[in-house]
């Protein structure tokens, strides 16, 4: 009787995926200085997860917000599934972030200080686990968005005069 282990593969010795992100929300670091980010867990239902993968989420209008000992992440727009039935997800629903508790305690205080928000930076899958970096921000004012968009120019001026030469 042939051993049919030499024919099978090995889980274990394939490389595992690295992260892939799905999403990002550049306009939050032009709308925001980043002070502090951390990495949550999002829960997900049905087939949310299948749209992530098809590229299907958006973050633009995303914040966060603390509820009692939780916090929820509002506004990330997860389309409906294109081959899901009549339960398919709400596309606009809250969603729980899951982080540890001491993280909740300094997003909640930090959070109640004015003029600071918990905005999502990127939205990634590592592993079999959806991943939302979420971050700690404080609004730019107008002329702080001119600022950076001056700053931005020298800086590629600069890049352009030293890649030609």
């Amino acid at each position: 009787m042939r051993d049919n282990k030499s024919s099978r593969t090995n889980n274990s010795a394939k490389p595992k995926n690295p992260s892939r992100i799905f999403a990002t929300n550049r306009r939050a670091t032009y709308d925001f200085n980043i002070i502090e980010s951390f990495e949550a867990g999002v829960v997900l239902h049905g087939t949310e997860i299948k749209s992530i993968r098809d590229g299907n989420v958006n973050l633009r209008e995303a914040f966060a917000r603390s509820i009692k000992s939780e916090i929820w992440l509002y506004g990330m727009h997860i389309a409906p599934y294109r081959h899901g039935n009549v339960s398919n997800h709400d596309p606009i629903r809250p969603r729980k972030l899951l982080l540890h508790r001491g993280q909740i305690e300094e997003l909640k205080s930090q959070g109640k200080r004015k003029g600071l928000t918990i905005v999502p930076l990127r939205l990634y899958i590592r592993g079999r686990f959806v991943k939302v970096v979420v971050a700690l921000a404080k609004g730019k004012r107008r002329y702080d968005k001119r600022q950076a968009l001056i700053k931005a120019e020298v800086e590629r001026d600069i890049q352009r005069e030293l890649h030609s030469r």
